[in-house]
């Protein structure tokens, strides 16, 4: 019998956080070719139609929905939209979060503002977001995958971003909780933890360097933003039915060779000289 774990027809799934260019929107669009509906959310509704209009234009089943999940009326506004498109609803994709350039400093300069934005932004909307289909599932008795992206800072030392650190590692250890509470209701829960990615995000601040690439990261390369959706599609399928509140390093290596930090204990991959220096004052 052939075996077709990547079949989702008739699935629906939530891919928050789709209209950036990078991990979201290919996550979106290779969901959607599985078969499945897929609610792609952002905040704002041009990203969305940059970067998944010419899916949609394929015929790939793809709703966008333009709404901020850090608030209950955005995570309401995709439950909605959930619940009107065609098919069963089955999974959640949280991606929303990542750390601006601005919030990179030492952690003594750091103010509150600073702190709670990248909590609502890293933890809150996954924490709420989770909560809303894990509640809808739960309430229509149906089984179902969620998948959050942490980091590698959440799982080793994050220098000079020490709140987002510390924020995805609030992602990673939510989702053993979670797994734990909706383990008996056929529900996993499980993560991805990045190490450095090409996509428009990361090029704020990472620049290109091949050599330095090679030196630090075991697989002598940044990661694709298509090899961080394969390990989200993989634990919102089959293949993964008997893993929960597992959080699986997708950085090829790089926590092998922990070795990115140079002497300033600034991390290598940060080439701009003035925004070195501007962090660690």
């Amino acid at each position: 019998m052939a075996l077709d774990y990547l079949n989702f027809d008739g699935r629906i799934i939530i891919v928050s956080g789709a209209g950036g260019g990078g991990i979201g929107t290919t996550t979106a669009r290779m969901i959607a070719e599985t078969g499945a509906t897929v609610i792609a959310v952002s905040r704002r509704q041009d990203n969305l139609d940059q970067h998944l209009g010419p899916s949609i234009a394929e015929g790939l089943k793809i709703v966008t929905v333009a709404a901020d999940v850090q608030t209950d009326q955005g995570v309401a506004a995709v439950m909605d939209a959930a619940r009107k498109a065609e098919g069963t609803l089955y999974g959640l994709v949280n991606i929303v979060g990542g750390a601006a350039p601005s919030s990179w400093m030492r952690f003594t300069r750091a103010r509150r503002d600073d702190f709670r934005a990248l909590f609502s932004w890293n933890v809150e909307s996954m924490f709420f977001m989770s909560a809303a289909v894990a509640a809808e599932l739960k309430q229509k008795n149906l089984p179902g995958a969620i998948v959050s992206v942490s980091s590698i800072s959440g799982l080793n030392t994050a220098p000079y971003h020490a709140a987002y650190g510390a924020a995805k590692a609030a992602v990673s250890q939510l989702t053993r909780s979670m797994a734990v509470e909706l383990g008996a209701d056929n529900i996993r829960v499980n993560c991805i933890a990045p190490g450095p990615t090409e996509t428009p995000g990361s090029r704020a601040y990472v620049g290109e360097d091949p050599e330095r690439d090679r030196k630090a990261i075991a697989m002598g390369r940044q990661g694709r933003p298509d090899e961080q959706a394969s390990a989200i599609l993989f634990f919102l399928s089959e293949m993964s039915s008997y893993i929960t509140g597992q959080t699986v390093l997708v950085d090829g290596g790089l926590n092998l060779r922990w070795t990115h930090l140079d002497g300033d204990n600034v991390s290598v991959f940060l080439k701009n000289e003035d925004f070195r220096k501007r962090i660690t004052e």
